[in-house]
């Protein structure tokens, strides 16, 4: 992708600790919210809480600009195709919060139209239970996403890599979003 992987390993290995430190503290967030969660989304935001102090305040209304997708209640599958074209439109790299019961496992929505957890649509990095969940757990998966984001390696990454892969698996071609519901 680009010059850190000409670069030798020893140098890579210091500026991939230096590049991580960085992205765990400026997570540009894209809340995606459908239902009652938002409220403890909004009350973790507030001055209370101040995600702020983690670097992942300022929300981002547009996929483009964010790196961090926040999946805030309940998903149906009318809603299912449009948060996974939200997902695609975001820019690596980029990571995905469940937020809440809901959006984790489908809640106590047992029934056909509600999508019985969101990693069925897109992988999920950041489980956050509870319904709704407190904002320390909040905070708590906050920080949990931090420590994985600072372990990530640079071959992640690795765009052309990536190209290469998906034409050897033929996934450029149009596919299911997600299973129908049975």
């Amino acid at each position: 992708m680009g010059l850190e992987h000409q670069l030798p390993e020893v140098l890579t290995t210091r500026l991939e600790s230096a590049v991580n430190w960085a992205r765990k503290y400026s997570l540009f967030q894209y809340p995606f919210v459908t239902a009652c969660c938002g409220m403890e989304y909004m009350a973790t935001a507030a001055a209370r809480y101040d995600i702020a102090r983690f670097g992942a305040e300022i929300p981002r209304f547009s996929p483009r600009q964010a790196d961090l997708l926040w999946v805030v209640g309940t998903v149906n599958h009318k809603l299912a195709p449009h948060l996974r074209r939200i997902y695609e439109q975001m820019a690596e790299p980029k990571w995905v919060m469940a937020f809440g019961v809901c959006a984790s496992t489908g809640g106590f929505y047992d029934n056909y139209a509600t999508v019985q957890g969101i990693d069925k649509i897109i992988p999920v990095d950041v489980y956050i239970p509870g319904c709704p969940p407190r904002p320390e757990q909040v905070i708590d998966g906050l920080m949990k996403l931090q420590e994985k984001i600072q372990d990530e390696p640079w071959k992640k990454y690795a765009y052309e890599e990536k190209v290469r892969e998906r034409e050897d698996e033929g996934i450029g071609e149009p596919r299911p979003v997600f299973e129908p519901a049975e």
